[in-house]
């Protein structure tokens, strides 16, 4: 694991991410038992098989011993208790105690501090800003999440991907044969800079039935902190220029989310070989640009 970062291991929800510490009782429940029924509730809750507190759906066996649903999948459907078949049975009143409970966020290792009833926990989870980031190398599918240093230290580790620092870059793209386009990721490189890292990607694809090239950004973090940057590209040749300015998408946004709102630089293969020049049977192509923050209006 890389120095300061966090590697995250994401599971179906089963409360197996929330210290049995931290329940608490709520609401009209919480009022009835209080504080003191903690750890009987604690031991209704149990998972016997992964031994953390079980949240909606909750099975049971035709006995009433009761189960996680992703323990349910691991026992092969069998009650590890009795070895009666476990089918598709819910206990729904021990449902409504967990929905009664107050747990921390999931990522309250990570930074979170939020304490939340079962129905906004799950909400709140789903767009918490500490839970981890896939990994953005787009070259292969990358199972790999964590925090933002942890997943740098991936890229250049795992993957070698070229590190510089700098708002401001030039690069050139160069293919022997142009004419065997197929859908390619070619280059991933990451820029440090005002203290965040953003990565350019580079590919080939097809558009329809028509083969392009695409250039574009994310910004290793958040949709509110991407939106505090623009960025431009341009390329050309043969004294012709194509621009494109716009905001880093937030790696939150999958790479192939990015790519199909085609929201970046696009080149036609006829175009990019127009500015290769020569006799057409080699790309060469070169991708400036530039990042820059965003002035705060007051």
């Amino acid at each position: 694991m890389a120095p300061g970062g966090n590697v995250y291991e994401d599971a179906t929800e089963s409360c197996a991410d929330y210290g049995i510490s931290n329940l608490r009782l709520c609401g009209s429940v919480g009022s009835k038992l209080g504080l003191a029924s903690n750890n009987g509730v604690h031991e209704l809750l149990k998972c016997p098989v992964c031994l953390t507190v079980m949240c909606p759906p909750i099975h049971q066996c035709p006995n009433g011993h009761t189960i996680c649903v992703v323990c349910k999948t691991k026992v092969q459907n069998v009650c590890p208790k009795c070895w009666q078949e476990l089918g598709n049975i819910r206990c729904l009143a021990l449902e409504k105690v967990a929905e009664s409970i107050e747990l921390p966020c999931k990522y309250h290792s990570y930074g979170c501090q939020d304490i939340l009833p079962y129905q906004s926990r799950m909400r709140h989870e789903k767009n918490c800003k500490y839970q981890g980031y896939n990994c953005p190398y787009a070259g292969v599918e990358c199972p790999v999440t964590g925090d933002i240093p942890f997943i740098v230290a991936h890229l250049k580790a795992d993957h070698d991907v070229d590190m510089h620092d700098g708002a401001s870059f030039n690069h050139r793209y160069v293919k022997p044969n142009p004419h065997e386009i197929e859908n390619a990721t070619w280059m991933l490189t990451v820029f440090n800079c005002f203290g965040h890292q953003f990565c350019l990607h580079f590919e080939a694809f097809h558009l329809g039935t028509a083969p392009v090239y695409m250039a574009f950004l994310r910004f290793m973090g958040d949709e509110n902190d991407a939106n505090k940057f623009s960025y431009s590209l341009e390329v050309g040749g043969n004294r012709r220029k194509m621009r494109w300015q716009g905001i880093p998408r937030s790696i939150r946004d999958s790479h192939k989310m990015v790519r199909d709102s085609l929201d970046g630089l696009i080149i036609t293969r006829n175009v990019a070989l127009f500015f290769s020049g020569g006799d057409g049977q080699e790309l060469k192509l070169k991708v400036s640009g530039r990042i820059w923050k965003q002035e705060c209006l007051t």
